[in-house]
């Protein structure tokens, strides 16, 4: 019995201890020498700054305006590890305005604490050291760096943000550039408000949810009859937010943006459900998003208007022409062709269409909305395409955030066939788009309707042919030619190297980048000019080589010779621009003067059950070595949990990439 009494006795002191463990005693201000010791907790050792703790919370108040404000709070607790880890003391704090209604920025506290002695020394930030930026008609960046920072200080600092704009319940990052040792986030919403939640990210978040009874003080000011105060009761739906030991979120290769894979929860206000009163709608849907946005004066209504000072305008560019299609091709290469891209800006005109035709630039929103006009106009079927860039982040397919796209595109319909036109980069040829535009989700927008449209990365096949015949004719010297079939996006890439630097700089770059002696002759490019087509690169080469025993690289310079996949883990997913097919094709002659000591072994290798394969087939004669290596992915995205076998798979062709062809010379 006394045995079975120490273990209940065990049982309830480790419960309890666990309990300690799952809430956060921190008090702003009250920092001791213990507490720089972070040797018990688990992070990343080559971090240059911890998160101790970054605690949050949002409520709503009733104010003096008859109606509600949003009181947001934050203590955030870093200490700093090294000097690189200083750029945590930046802090920058986003604040929302419109007209003469501002959100306030209160009871900014910022403290460093250093060790000195054994004791805790404070330095307090200066009031003075908060500055307030502009950034634009509704949006304020207020910013300060804490004072005395130095490697293995703590910083320490907190403020509430009082807002009267309900649509900006604070969203809330879990992880960020540091490790995170305890994050949360408490939101008290009263049931007359309802908000969308959108959660993201790979991390695991303690979520709990409890129902509680409130009070809300609600003035209002009405004229001569004095100031009437309301008292409402209402039920609130407290949540609350808790990730421990988060691991920082580092760039990894094939990543569109870590805004898409951050542990972070967001809000929309969706409706207002106000005591005997019919429910509001406020995010509306998709249709009515359409409707607002083609009779915004800076998006649709200048598309529906005839336009007429464009007639004498478009009278040459499509003189002669009366097939459709046609008079499409000409109108896009007129605009790519004369007008200068200036900047991404967003979905919305910065000017009037005229301007943009008179100035002949403008951001991605004025060229390609003129280009829709320009369009409908000559009675073709256009229309604008809103989508989210890569870089940008994915957009939401249930609900229409329109601040979740960046970009617009024109889209055409002939002949029931659809194309797609991106006038701002003079590089594209007709119904190509940048694969940065390959994002997933878009909306094509009419007068009513907001259809769904899929940027998928899958549907694009960057196939790529090289063939390299190499034989010996002198003693010491070795010539061959080589070729490339390149992509349409590897084109692209090289157009633009040409047009900076030229032909020649293109040439000796390739040139320089083979290890050894060589010279290139009878250079050829082709198609360069022809925007529709990938680029065919061309040339003969010498390479000098006079050695008893040559290792002889049959990849030349097209093999992998890193694995693009550097971490040892993945905490997010691999999301590559597209799928890809690149064959290569070697040729050998075989010297008379030497004899083939070594050969790599053929291989073939399927990555999971389709998703790709790699091939390595060498064959010999008494005459001739040829050499087939094949990687086709048929796959763009990849999950976390299958990153490891998507690096050994890398692994291993880089690794037979590798393998060289020996040659002996004979005695």
């Amino acid at each position: 019995m006394k045995f079975k009494h120490l273990l209940l006795v065990l049982f309830w002191f480790v419960q309890n201890y666990l309990i300690a463990q799952d809430k956060l005693n921190i008090k702003f201000g009250k920092v001791t020498s213990a507490d720089f010791d972070l040797s018990k907790n688990k992070f990343d050792t080559g971090a240059n700054a911890v998160v101790i703790a970054d605690i949050g919370s949002s409520e709503f108040d009733g104010n003096n305006d008859g109606w509600f404000s949003l009181n947001y709070k934050r203590h955030t607790r870093i200490k700093i590890l090294n000097k690189n880890g200083f750029d945590a003391a930046n802090v920058e704090i986003p604040l929302y305005f419109s007209g003469q209604n501002e959100e306030k920025l209160q009871n900014v506290k910022a403290i460093t604490y250093t060790l000195e002695g054994g004791k805790v020394v404070e330095t307090e930030l200066d009031k003075k050291s908060i500055f307030k930026d502009k950034l634009d008609k509704n949006r304020i960046r207020v910013k300060f760096t804490l004072p005395g920072v130095k490697e293995g200080c703590i910083i320490e600092y907190s403020y509430n943000l009082i807002s009267d704009f309900l649509q900006n319940l604070q969203p809330w990052e879990f992880q960020g550039d540091y490790p995170v040792l305890w994050s949360q986030y408490e939101v008290r919403i009263p049931e007359f408000f309802n908000y969308v939640f959108l959660s993201q990210g790979h991390f695991p978040l303690e979520h709990t949810v409890e129902t509680m009874r409130s009070s809300y003080n609600v003035s209002n000011a009405s004229g001569t009859s004095g100031t009437s105060h309301t008292n409402i009761s209402a039920n609130v739906a407290a949540h609350k937010w808790i990730a421990k030991n988060v691991p920082a979120l580092k760039e990894e290769s094939f990543t569109s943006t870590l805004q898409n894979h951050v542990a972070k929860v967001e809000f929309q206000l969706s409706q207002y459900r106000l005591p005997q009163q019919p429910v509001k709608d406020i995010m509306g849907n998709w249709g009515s998003l359409a409707t607002l946005l083609m009779k915004n004066e800076d998006f649709g209504t200048s598309l529906t208007k005839n336009n007429n000072w464009l007639d004498d305008e478009m009278k040459p560019i499509t003189a002669g022409v009366s097939d459709k299609l046609e008079k499409t091709r000409k109108i896009y290469a007129y605009v790519r062709d004369r007008f200068t891209c200036t900047g991404k800006r967003g979905i919305l005109l910065s000017t009037s269409l005229k301007t943009t035709d008179k100035n002949k630039n403008g951001y991605v929103a004025d060229i390609n909305l003129l280009l829709v006009a320009m369009l409908k106009h000559e009675d073709i079927d256009a229309y604008p395409i809103l989508l989210s860039t890569r870089g940008h982040g994915y957009t939401n397919e249930i609900y229409p955030l329109i601040d979740r796209f960046n970009y617009v595109i024109c889209g055409v319909t002939i002949n029931d066939k659809s194309y797609n036109l991106d006038a701002t980069d003079p590089s594209l040829g007709f119904n190509h788009l940048s694969d940065e535009c390959y994002n997933g989700h878009a909306r094509a927008i009419f007068p009513e309707t907001a259809n769904a449209m899929y940027f998928n990365p899958d549907s694009l096949n960057e196939k790529k042919l090289v063939s390299v015949f190499v034989r010996s004719e002198k003693p010491g010297e070795w010539t061959g030619h080589f070729t490339s079939n390149m992509g349409y996006y590897e084109s692209l890439s090289a157009r633009s190297k040409i047009k900076d630097k030229g032909e020649e700089t293109f040439f000796k770059n390739i040139q320089s980048s083979y290890t050894g002696e060589m010279e290139l002759a009878d250079k050829k490019i082709e198609n360069l000019k022809d925007l529709d087509q990938s680029i065919k690169v061309e040339y003969d080469f010498t390479l000098k080589l006079d050695e008893d025993i040559i290792y002889f690289s049959p990849m030349m310079n097209e093999g992998y010779k890193e694995n693009v996949f550097k971490a040892a883990e993945r905490y997010y997913p691999v999301e590559m621009p597209y799928v890809f097919d690149e064959i290569y094709i070697f040729n050998l002659e075989i010297p008379s003067d030497y004899t083939v000591e070594e050969l790599p072994k053929s291989t073939k290798v399927n990555f999971g059950e389709s998703d790709g394969f790699f091939e390595y087939l060498i064959d010999k004669t008494p005459e001739a070595i040829r050499l087939r290596s094949r990687l086709k992915i048929n796959r763009s995205t990849y999950g976390p949990e299958e990153y490891n076998d998507l690096r050994e798979f890398f692994s291993y062709v880089v690794k037979k990439h590798a393998e060289p062809i020996v040659l002996k010379k004979k005695k």
